[in-house]
């Protein structure tokens, strides 16, 4: 697989470059969202509406940031964003990320359990189950939209999407790009850039490139104490993405995009969650066996535009992804030599997804959008079995030995049907109406377990059909204010469960259903003193239903199946964002205050051996069927703030020195509905201080960098009673040359 990685991204920059020919050449500047031309905030766009449309005027709870904010702010990786926007949970386990907003997203760590908090990359919907860890480069935009996105990002936007947005070929901009190189602690060393590339009259193209070396964060040794002799974490990442316009009359676009990422980042170390509370730092552990962490994969989108006489555009978005990942770690080193447990994983994935749009023109009293969309996404547990989920036990405890893999396809569909529509009314309301309808399934395709030595048949399989909505009342008061108003719902597919049980007859629980919010929403936006000051205020009412979790199979409750929490959850809570700009001092601030309750609901913790019958309904409650009733949505902090500014100091000869810090505090949460601190389910705060100095000479900028400046030591997830750590504090030095 990684060898067709870089043929392919061989194969982008040699179609690109050896289409070029001389060109007069001319400068262009990169923008960003601080600071405007006429002194205060600049305009912030969002195409969440498959439109570009001003945020102060857009009903949405949204952060948008350029690819400048996204550098001054120290934003790299997805995980980063939880530090920047309110309500937002982020629990990177390595070979997965639980993406929560407002509560809802994800909360098991399994492929069958799919995201709440899809993300979008140039119109395309990217993997849903893994490879949700990538670097952010040549980056437009990012908007982090907040609450239930069911009419345009459809299923798996119940909690919120993400539009990432890159750079793309400027026809008629010359030769002009960008090259950063930095080095810093852990021995990092790193590049990336970009170059737009004049083809022809009607024709560019563009080619980015990130490369990444970094040792690793840990100190791992044997459980005897020896040296360890595995990969302990040593990151090596490299990506590359080419792009192509052709714009041949005024009517017709077309852009195509292809990247290619090669991610390997050593091992996901984690250590056992008892040592937390024994005082053990989280980046001092012990391991026996080898691990792996790699994750190859190619992305590629088609999207054309054709705008007809009458200005109503047709769109096509097409999107193909493919990758393979392949995961391997130690789990129970520290129980050695009792016996030693090594879990291994390699899945591939095969996406296609095609979206067709019709969108009217922006002026007149009434404006629409109507679409289809259809996804196939194939995950491939293929054979030998030494490549899938896999369980090795040297010295293994009586009751289990041998192995536990799985094998099989899981073929995955999506159809829908959406639109929108906006009516302007007098005095500076409009009313807006939309929905999508979904129609999903999913199933098991030649599967089966081999449960030591036992093979267990996969066969089951799901469907379901979904109408999510979204209605709206927005007023225009003026200028300046815009309140908004509106409900809206959103929807998460089910998933399969696998057999249960180590003696016959086994049993395959029943697969656990979709998962549907209802949202109620109030907004005010606003700008101060001549646009040197705008803010966005909201209030929120959540009633989540049919939420996934995964409890104790009631036979046998060391088994884990997965369930729908039959009552529904209450979430509300108020958030609020301002960007100010002042001269050279520029501010940005968000706040989340949130609130999660569950409602009647009775359960076995998985992690307690007991054979005491569990109702979810009716319970009854002991000490093992756990009334989970009124507990907290997990990966639902109810405190989030960031706060960042900068100062522009003027030099001599045009140049600038600009400090800037930023600010970011993640209240405690819940990793399980159990709330069961004892087996590490508190999650403490998270306090992240991040700091650069940047120093502009003409074309160059140096600037001086450390995230995580205090060097917190904070588990970033827990999975599988194991805790992975956030990064530590980084420093270092980067420079930048654009031309």
């Amino acid at each position: 697989m990684r060898n067709k990685l870089l043929l392919t991204a061989s194969a982008v920059a040699f179609a690109l470059t050896t289409g070029v020919h001389a060109q007069t050449t001319s400068t262009t500047t990169q923008s960003s969202s601080t600071g405007a031309s006429g002194g205060g905030v600049e305009e912030v766009v969002v195409t969440a509406e498959r439109r570009a449309t001003n945020l102060q005027k857009t009903p949405i709870a949204a952060t948008v940031l350029t690819g400048t904010d996204l550098a001054n702010k120290g934003v790299m990786v997805v995980d980063q964003l939880q530090f920047i926007a309110p309500s937002v949970a982020i629990d990177n386990f390595g070979q997965g990320i639980d993406f929560d907003i407002r509560g809802i997203g994800k909360a098991e760590h399994n492929s069958q359990t799919t995201p709440g908090v899809i993300t979008y990359e140039d119109g395309v919907p990217t993997f849903p189950g893994y490879f949700t860890e990538a670097p952010y480069y040549d980056i437009g935009s990012v908007e982090v939209l907040r609450g239930p996105q069911g009419t345009f990002a459809g299923q798996n936007a119940i909690g919120g999407a993400v539009f990432v947005t890159t750079d793309s070929p400027v026809i008629g901009g010359g030769y002009n790009g960008y090259a950063i190189a930095q080095a810093g602690n852990y021995y990092d060393a790193g590049v990336q850039g970009a170059v737009n590339l004049p083809i022809d009259d009607d024709m560019a193209g563009r080619i980015a490139f990130y490369s990444e070396e970094r040792s690793s964060f840990y100190d791992i040794t044997q459980p005897d104490g020896s040296k360890y002799t595995g990969n302990p974490g040593d990151a090596r990442w490299g990506a590359i993405r080419g792009s192509l316009l052709w714009q041949p009359t005024q009517s017709l676009t077309v852009l195509f995009k292809i990247s290619g990422d090669l991610l390997d980042s050593g091992a996901y170390p984690a250590d056992p969650y008892q040592d937390r509370f024994k005082g053990i730092d989280l980046f001092h552990i012990t391991a026996l066996a080898n691990q792996q962490a790699q994750d190859d994969f190619m992305r590629s989108s088609m999207k054309v535009d054709y705008v007809l006489p009458d200005d109503i555009t047709l769109q096509s978005v097409t999107g193909y992804q493919y990758g393979v990942t392949d995961y391997k770690a130690d789990l129970y080193g520290p129980f050695y030599p009792l016996y030693d447990w090594t879990f291994g994983d390699s899945v591939d994935e095969t996406i296609w997804t095609e979206e067709l749009n019709v969108i009217s023109p922006d002026t007149g009293w009434f404006t629409w959008v109507v679409g289809g969309f259809a996804d196939s996404d194939l995950t491939d547990f293929p054979s030998p079995a030494t490549r899938e989920f896999v369980i090795n036990q040297p010295e293994p405890p009586p009751l289990f030995g041998g192995r536990y893999t799985l094998q099989g396809s899981n073929p995955v569909t999506d159809l829908s049907a959406f639109g929108q529509g906006t009516i302007k009314l007098p005095a500076g309301f409009e009313i807006q109406l939309g929905g999508r309808y979904s129609a999903t399934s999913t199933t098991n395709k030649n599967g089966f377990i081999d449960q030591y030595g036992t093979i267990l048949p996969l066969n089951q399989a799901i469907s379901a059909n979904n109408f999510s909505y979204k209605g709206s009342l927005n007023w225009s008061v003026d200028d300046d204010n815009f309140l908004y108003a509106f409900v809206a719902t959103g929807f998460k597919p089910g998933g399969l469960n696998v057999p249960a049980g180590t003696v016959p007859p086994y049993s395959t629980p029943a697969p656990f259903g979709p998962e549907t919010v209802t949202n109620y929403e109030a907004g005010w936006k606003s700008s101060f003193f001549d646009d040197h000051v705008r803010t966005q205020l909201d209030g929120y009412y959540n009633s989540f239903h049919d939420f996934q979790v995964t409890i104790g199979y009631p036979s046998l409750p060391i088994f884990g199946f997965e369930v729908n929490d039959p009552r529904p959850s209450q979430i509300y809570g108020f958030e609020g964002e301002t960007q100010a700009v002042f001269g050279a001092l520029s501010l940005d601030m968000g706040i989340g205050l949130m609130h999660s309750s569950l409602g009647t609901f009775y359960a076995t913790d998985p992690r307690v051996a007991t054979y005491t019958a569990c109702n979810p309904n009716t319970g009854p409650a002991s000490a093992s069927c756990i009334d989970l009733s009124g507990h907290e949505q997990t990966y639902a902090p109810n405190f989030t703030f960031n706060l960042g500014a900068q100062y522009e100091f003027k030099l001599d000869g045009g140049d600038t020195l600009t400090p800037r810090v930023n600010y970011g505090h993640e209240g405690a949460q819940w990793a399980t509905l159990f709330e069961d601190a004892g087996y590490g389910d508190r999650l403490g705060q998270r306090n992240i201080l991040d700091a650069q100095l940047s120093w502009t000479h003409a074309d160059y900028v140096l600037t001086l960098y450390s995230t995580n400046l205090n060097d917190q030591h904070y588990v970033g997830a827990l999975n599988s009673g194991l805790d992975f750590a956030g990064p530590p504090r980084q420093y270092g030095i980067r420079l930048t040359k654009s031309f």
